[in-house]
């Protein structure tokens, strides 16, 4: 039996271990010095004491966290293996530079490291949440069983899972910034009935779930400034120069420090009432 380790279970990390569990695999996790929160989106999971007792029991080490996290956590979890050397898999948003520096890092300790990137939400049974998946063993977790789970392997380079990631979250979450901009400034100059009817007209199912969209991004906006950092350096990177995600960052960082930001993304899944998330996305 596969025993995968997941770090950290949070709302990602936490669906993402429910459904491998559910495919057969033993999945193990520690919520120590987490949220309560975090305990409470934890629930199925196998918790252990401590990250040492997560790394120690685990076959597969996977991260899931913030972006800006990615180095730190590699490096907790280096720190913590002792003399085990569980493979490890970095899902999160990072830009390929960045996965090459992990890579590095984890090789200088003894690891082999799996690139991977998401594309969807976190997996339901019966839902499609993509896992993109890069590297010399990336058919490890690629042959792991999950009810709501695609992986497809992209390559046996380091960095090519993040690059694909880096180009789909550039067009998810910059659309999104977009309409978020758009509408509030709708709102605020008195216009919003007429722009939403011409939308309405090109985008009509955008149109119908924006403020749940909105809410949902400003709540993991904290999260987002990041993933739009590393997609500017990607992008840079790539020679298609970084200004408009660097800006994508900027907004991002505006929606964090409002009210709405407050709710977690449990609770922003449900409004449907427009002018209301817009009302409290001008509120600091």
């Amino acid at each position: 039996m596969t025993t995968v380790g997941i770090v950290s279970p949070g709302a990602m990390g936490s669906a993402l271990g429910r459904a491998w569990a559910a495919g057969g695999a033993r999945v193990v996790a520690t919520v120590d010095g987490r949220s309560a929160r975090t305990r409470e989106l934890a629930h199925g999971l196998e918790l252990l004491p401590s990250l040492a007792d997560v790394v120690a029991a685990a076959n597969v080490v996977v991260s899931v966290c913030p972006p800006a996290a990615a180095t730190r956590v590699l490096d907790d979890v280096i720190a913590a293996a002792g003399d085990a050397r569980p493979l490890l898999v970095d899902l999160n948003a990072v830009s390929p530079d960045t996965m090459a520096t992990l890579d590095t890092r984890a090789r200088g300790a003894g690891f082999a490291l799996v690139d991977g990137s998401i594309s969807g939400g976190p997996p339901r049974p019966g839902g499609d949440t993509m896992v993109y998946l890069s590297g010399g063993r990336a058919d490890v977790l690629a042959t792991l069983q999950a009810d709501g789970i695609r992986t497809r392997v992209v390559g046996d380079e380091i960095g090519t899972a993040s690059a694909v990631k880096m180009c789909t979250a550039s067009v998810y979450k910059g659309t999104t910034a977009i309409w978020a901009q758009a509408l509030q400034t709708a709102h605020a100059l008195g216009v919003l009935d007429i722009v939403l009817v011409d939308l309405a007209e090109e985008h009509p199912e955008q149109v119908a779930t924006i403020a749940r969209r909105i809410g949902v991004a400003t709540s993991k906006a904290h999260r987002f400034v990041g993933e739009m950092e590393q997609i500017a350096a990607t992008q840079a990177a790539a020679g298609a120069s970084g200004e408009l995600f660097a800006a994508m960052a900027a907004v991002y960082r505006r929606l964090a420090a409002t009210d709405l930001a407050a709710l977690p993304p449990e609770q922003s899944a449900h409004l449907d009432e427009l002018t209301d998330v817009l009302r409290r996305l001008s509120t600091p």
